[in-house]
């Protein structure tokens, strides 16, 4: 993996030190479990192979959570599904009950299912060597401090913050993670794709020319909502609902479209961009139950004597949908996604000049596979730098979207502004609440202010 030295992102790691009391309870509330750290006693050496069990602890029971740990457990037959957290009992039981006759032999989580705002903190007390974190994206950072607080190796899905401090969490906690030979995986997997890896390198050694631009789309129709029922507070609303609350989800750009500015961070050699600017709003979105999100970004970054990159994505029904990228050399083209037919590198003229091999391997297994073999080899991986720097180009994309200004990418990393609740608790209120109307607040360009 190229995590090449890049000081705006590796170096300056003491700026967390600049906190609010708002960054310090997030940092030592509850979930963050730092506690941990000289109480567990258990030996965290894993083998990924042989006979060996591994147990997995899986952190987010919904959808992708899943997803991943099924990943997990056809990676290697040694995986063990040893403990499940969750917020709600019921997405937990519900993804209980989709993975035990699935993996039968490979989960047994008999007493150790954890629910409520603290389930992190018992997960991590159960014995468990390996975490996969697939919650909620606000919770990430503090999470990932917490499992290498723990000793434990981490997989983590993307994003891994929704704010800068958050990111720069993440940066501390993959510097630590390194410093106690830890995995600290992300879940970014297209660098985990063999075709990906080969366009690339041919990419970096200049088969299309000098890149000049980047374009990705992620266009979707609208996506799940799960209501509101009389009981629930709004705390508990919103974490139910989290995708449509920018500081749980991020927005998303933050949330989906992080995947194409992975790719971009990787094909730059990790070299951040100058400034971002674009334009984003809410036009189907209207009704106060979709929170405070938008529904459409388009984002421009721009790069000292390099490339413009267009970052596309809308969220909206009965519209122009697909889910594509196009770099644009000074002699040719590589198109990604789309119609398998056109995914390739092409002259000017749309010659085809190369494919890529049909994926003998998903990547969502692969980075599973790289994980285990890596952490059986004694040399664990470790993704904290991209990670962390994909994560905040898309904050970047946000927070000029949102504001309608044009944000260098030093100020947006500096920004100490926490997208954080003063507390958890269910009781507690959210940082963003419904109006009398029954309306949320949401960012309006030339308005907001984001810094």
């Amino acid at each position: 993996m190229n995590q090449a030295k890049e000081p705006m992102l590796s170096e300056p790691i003491s700026v967390c030190a600049r906190q609010t009391r708002r960054q310090f309870l997030a940092t030592s509330g509850a979930l963050a479990g730092a506690s941990l750290a000289g109480s567990l006693a258990l030996d965290r050496t894993v083998h990924a192979a042989g006979n060996d069990v591994v147990k997995i602890g899986l952190v987010g029971c919904g959808g992708r959570g899943s997803g991943s740990i099924a990943n997990a457990l056809a990676a290697n037959p040694a995986a063990r599904l040893h403990a499940m957290a969750d917020a709600f009992a019921d997405r937990l039981e519900g993804a209980r009950g989709q993975l035990e006759p699935r993996f039968h032999g490979q989960v047994d989580v008999a007493g150790r299912c954890f629910t409520g705002l603290d389930a992190v903190r018992k997960l991590l007390a159960s014995g468990v060597q390996v975490v996969v974190l697939t919650e909620t994206p606000h919770f990430r950072p503090m999470h990932l401090e917490a499992c290498v607080e723990a000793g434990v190796h981490v997989f983590a899905e993307k994003p891994m913050a929704v704010d800068a401090p958050g990111v720069r969490r993440v940066l501390a906690a993959g510097e630590k993670a390194r410093q106690k030979q830890l995995s600290f995986v992300s879940g970014f997997q297209t660098r985990y794709s063999p075709a990906a890896r080969e366009e690339v390198r041919r990419m970096q050694e200049g088969e299309i020319g000098d890149i000049v631009a980047i374009e990705g789309v992620y266009n979707t129709g609208p996506l799940w909502h799960r209501g509101r029922q009389p009981d629930w507070t709004e705390m508990e609303f919103q974490l139910r609902n989290w995708y449509y609350f920018t500081w749980l989800s991020g927005d998303h750009l933050v949330e989906q479209h992080v995947h194409f500015l992975d790719f971009v961070g990787w094909l730059l050699r990790e070299t951040p961009p100058l400034h971002a600017w674009g334009y984003g709003g809410r036009s189907q979105r209207v009704d106060p139950r979709f929170g405070d999100i938008f529904d459409h970004h388009s984002v421009v970054y721009e790069y000292a004597n390099g490339p413009h990159v267009y970052a596309l994505t809308r969220q909206q029904s009965a519209c122009f949908n697909g889910v594509y990228a196009t770099v644009f050399g000074t002699k040719g083209q590589l198109r990604r996604g789309g119609p398998a037919k056109q995914t390739g590198i092409y002259s000017h003229a749309g010659e085809l000049r190369w494919r890529p091999p049909a994926e003998t391997e998903m990547p969502e297994l692969n980075r599973y596979r790289e994980m285990f073999a890596g952490i059986q080899a004694g040399q664990p991986i470790n993704d904290s730098l991209s990670m962390a720097r994909s994560t905040m180009l898309a904050i970047l994309g946000r927070m000029a979207t949102h504001s309608g200004q044009r944000i260098t990418w030093e100020e947006a990393f500096a920004s100490n502004r926490v997208l954080a609740p003063e507390r958890y608790d269910w009781n507690a209120d959210p940082p963003v609440l419904p109006g009398p109307d029954g309306a949320y607040p949401h960012p309006v360009p030339g308005v907001t202010q984001v810094l």
